[in-house]
C-alpha cells in the first residue's frame, strides 16, 4: 500500500472508460425496485458522512473517529457490530431473516499524508507528524466515500432484512494504504484476525471510486490490479571530502547507477509484452552537506506485477545489480523486501454470475474488460481465501488523480450507484446462493 493507486494507472483507467460501452440489458432482479428506492432516499445521508469524514481524515491504524461514526451507525440499524478489530476496524453482521449464506462487503477508512489543495468548503485542514515529518492528511484516495457508501448500503439492507436469504458482513478495514512503521494493519491483519470465519464468508464484494465518467462501473475479470512489493535498498560507502572523492567511496554516484540499472532491467530485461511490470525508485535518502559525500545513502520503492515467476525473476535483477554495482565501487549494498500485496483477481466464476446485477445497478453504463490496472489493493488478501469481486465506479473527473492533493469525488451523485451496487451483489449473490 501499499497505497496503491497511483497516477498512471488511474490515467490508463480514464482512457479505458472513455471507450464505449456494449449495450446492456437484463431483466428486473426482484430486489432491484426496493434497492433503488432506498439507495435514492439514503443518497442526502450519504453525501452528509462523506464530506464529515473528509473533513476529519484519520491515517492507517488511526480512523478512532470514523471508526466510531461507522459503529454508533450500524448499531443504530440494530447490526451487530464488533469494534477495534485489526486496531480500528469494524464488523458489523446483519442476519437476514431467511436461511442462507454469508456475503462480505468492504470498505477502506483510512487517508493519506497529503496536503488537500482542493478549496472545497469542507477541507481537511488536519495535519499530523509522519514518519518524523509534519504533513497534512487527506482522503486523497476516495476512501470518504467508500465509508459511506458502504454506510449507506448497510441501512438500505437492514430495511429489507427480512427478505435477504442469508446473512451480510460488513466490513470497515482500516489502513489499506498501509500500517504505520513496524506495525500490522489493513486487510491482512483483518484476515488474520477472523472477520472471514465467524461467519464464514461465501464472497466478498468491494469497489474503488476512480477519476472517470460518472457512475460507470468498471472491472475485469482474472488479474485487475497489480502485485506491489516494497522495498528499501541500504547502500554503505566511505565518507570524504566532496573535493577529494577518490578518498573515499563516491556513495552518490553508486545511488545514481542503481537507479539507471533499475529502470534498465523493467524497460530492456524483461518481456515488456508479457504483463505490465514496473520497477520505481521513489526516494532517496543521504548526506547533510553538499561538500561532504556521506557514508550512508538509503533508496525505496516498489515492484509491480501480475505474473508470479515474471515477480522472482525481476526481483533476483533487482539483487543482483545492487550487489554488483556496490562492489564495483568497493561498497556495500543491499535490498530488502516488505510485505507484498498480492495481485487483486476477480474470481472468474463469481465475476461472470455477477455481471448482470451490476449492469442493473449501474443502468447498463458497465465496462468489463478494461486494462490491467498497474495501482495495488490490499483486498487481494480476502480474495486469496474466498472469491472475490473488486469493481470500480466512475466520479467525474477531478483535476488530479488518486493521490493527489486535487483528487475529489466530483460527482456525489455516483455514490448512488455504489450504494446500489453494494447492496445488489450482497443480496443477488446470496439469492442464487440458496437455490
Amino acid at each position: 500500500m501499499k497505497g496503491h493507486w497511483i497516477a498512471g494507472a488511474a490515467l490508463a483507467l480514464v482512457l479505458g472508460a472513455a471507450a464505449p460501452a456494449a449495450a446492456q440489458s437484463a431483466e428486473a432482479g426482484p430486489f432491484d425496485q426496493a434497492v433503488f428506492s432506498a439507495a435514492a432516499k439514503v443518497q442526502p445521508k450519504v453525501v452528509t458522512w462523506r464530506r464529515d469524514i473528509h473533513q476529519h481524515p484519520e491515517l492507517g491504524n488511526n480512523e478512532v473517529r470514523t471508526a466510531k461514526l461507522v459503529a454508533d451507525h450500524l448499531r443504530k440499524l440494530g447490526i451487530e457490530v464488533r469494534t477495534g478489530v485489526a486496531k480500528t476496524g469494524v464488523v458489523g453482521v446483519l442476519k437476514g431473516g431467511k436461511p442462507g449464506g454469508v456475503v462480505a462487503l468492504r470498505a477502506d477508512m483510512d487517508a493519506l499524508p497529503v496536503a488537500e489543495q482542493t478549496g472545497l468548503p469542507f477541507a481537511s485542514k488536519v495535519t499530523t507528524t509522519y514518519n518524523g515529518q509534519t504533513t497534512g492528511v487527506m482522503h486523497a484516495c476516495g476512501h470518504d466515500a467508500h465509508v459511506a457508501i458502504l454506510m449507506g448500503a448497510a441501512e438500505v439492507l437492514a430495511g429489507m432484512r427480512d427478505q435477504i436469504p442469508g446473512t451480510v458482513v460488513f466490513l470497515f478495514q482500516p489502513a489499506e494504504e498501509g500500517p504505520p512503521v513496524g506495525e500490522e494493519g489493513g486487510a491482512p491483519l483483518m484476515v488474520k484476525e477472523g472477520v472471514l470465519e465467524n461467519p464464514k464468508v461465501d464472497a466478498v464484494f468491494g469497489l474503488h471510486v476512480v477519476p472517470g465518467e460518472p457512475g460507470k462501473l468498471l472491472w475485469r475479470p482474472g488479474p485487475m490490479m497489480a502485485a506491489s512489493d516494497r522495498y528499501e535498498i541500504k547502500l554503505k560507502g566511505k565518507q570524504t571530502h566532496g573535493a577529494n572523492p577518490w578518498s573515499g567511496i563516491d556513495i552518490a554516484s553508486m545511488q545514481a547507477e542503481v537507479v539507471l540499472a533499475f529502470n534498465q532491467i523493467a524497460a530492456r530485461q524483461i518481456n515488456v509484452t508479457r504483463t505490465p511490470t514496473i520497477l520505481t525508485v521513489a526516494t532517496v535518502h543521504g548526506g547533510v552537506r553538499y561538500n561532504i559525500i556521506p557514508d550512508d545513502f538509503t533508496l525505496a520503492g516498489t515492484l509491480r506485477t501480475f505474473d508470479p515467476e515474471l515477480r522472482k525473476d525481476v526481483m533476483q535483477r533487482a539483487e543482483k545489480a545492487v550487489e554488483s554495482i556496490a562492489g564495483r565501487y568497493g561498497g556495500k549494498g543491499q535490498i530488502e523486501w516488505g510485505t507484498p500485496n498480492p495481485v487483486t483477481t476477480n474470481d472468474p466464476a463469481l465475476t461472470a454470475r455477477m455481471k448482470p446485477t451490476l449492469a442493473r445497478a449501474a443502468k447498463g453504463n458497465v465496462k468489463d474488460d478494461i486494462d490491467y490496472i498497474t495501482g495495488a489493493e490490499d483486498f487481494s488478501y480476502y480474495q486469496q481465501k474466498v472469491p472475490g469481486l473488486f469493481y470500480d465506479l466512475g466520479i467525474g473527473f477531478p483535476p488530479g488523480v488518486n493521490h493527489s492533493p486535487m483528487f475529489n469525488v466530483m460527482d456525489e451523485g455516483t455514490m448512488e450507484v455504489g450504494v446500489r451496487a453494494q447492496a445488489l451483489t450482497a443480496l443477488d449473490f446470496l439469492a442464487t446462493t440458496a437455490k
